[in-house]
This record gives C-alpha cells, structure tokens and sequence, in this order.
C-alpha cells in the first residue's frame, strides 16, 4: 500500500472557517497506517464546486439506492451502505468488487448542510452548501460621526 504525504498548509491559508475540516485531514494523513482495514472502502472524492457549493462522490457499485442511507447528526454527515442478503450462493474464482457493509463518515464544517445526493453509473453523488450566517456575512461600515457625539453636540 502506498502513502502520500500532503501539504495541506494552501487549505489552512485560503479556507477560513475550515480550519478543523483541515486539521482532521491533516491528522487522518498522518495516522494512515495506523487506520482499520476497511476504512479505504468505499472510495470517495470531495470537491469544491463553488466558493460555498462542494461535492463528495463515492464509488458504491453493486449498491442499489434503498441500500444506502444517508445521514446527518451533530455535524457529521454518515453514509451507510447495507447490503440485503442474497437467496442465491455464487461461487467466485475471482471477486474484485468488495460488496460489503460499510459505514462512512465526514467531519462537516460549521454552517454546512447537504443539499441533495443522486445515484449515477455506480457513483453516490452527495452535494453540500455552506451557508453562512447574515451575522456572519461581511458588512461594509461607513466612517462618519458617530451617534454618541451626534447626541453630545445636540445637548450643547
């Protein structure tokens, strides 16, 4: 099994807000030898579609789309896949598509809630919006006099 080191000091500098979504990347680089034999299953991609639009795909052939569920709780988006049992026993001289349970999980940043998820050539498309706060959002203040010395100059 190969292992990648990645650099992910480019996310930290340029998403704001996403800080422990990096750090928990960071940490999971760190630890791969030390993660579960059946954590690399299913395989994923997460994209940035947008400056607040993102997309995770995960490869689930031979899933049929009432056995998977999608969930979120307290920030974390679950993925379950449950396969029904088969009446039918296959004998296989070779079985390169792993066809079993798996439960996947992703850390969401604050403020960001999925959208929608479809189903394409085997491909579970999961799509997430990050939608911030209008207290949040930033606002332009003008520079003029200020109402506390609009209200001193009018008592005089």
């Amino acid at each position: 099994m190969r292992t990648f080191d990645f650099d992910f000091t480019p996310l930290y500098r340029s998403a704001i807000g996403f800080d422990r979504v990096a750090h928990m990347l960071e940490s999971m680089n760190a630890s791969h030898a030390q993660v579960t034999k059946n954590s690399g299953y299913p395989p994923y991609n997460i994209e940035l579609l947008d400056d607040n639009e993102y997309r995770i795909t995960m490869a689930v052939a031979g899933f049929a789309e009432d056995e998977l569920e999608i969930e979120t709780r307290e920030g974390v988006l679950m993925v379950l896949g449950k396969k029904k049992a088969e009446d039918t026993e296959r004998k296989y001289l070779y079985q390169g598509i792993a066809e079993r349970n798996f439960e996947r999980r992703f850390q969401l940043a604050d403020y960001v809630r999925v959208t929608g998820a479809t189903m394409d050539n085997g491909l579970l498309h999961i799509d997430l919006e990050r939608e911030i706060p209008e207290a949040m959002k930033p606002r332009k203040i003008n520079i003029g006099q200020s109402k506390l010395l609009e209200a001193e100059a009018e008592g005089s």
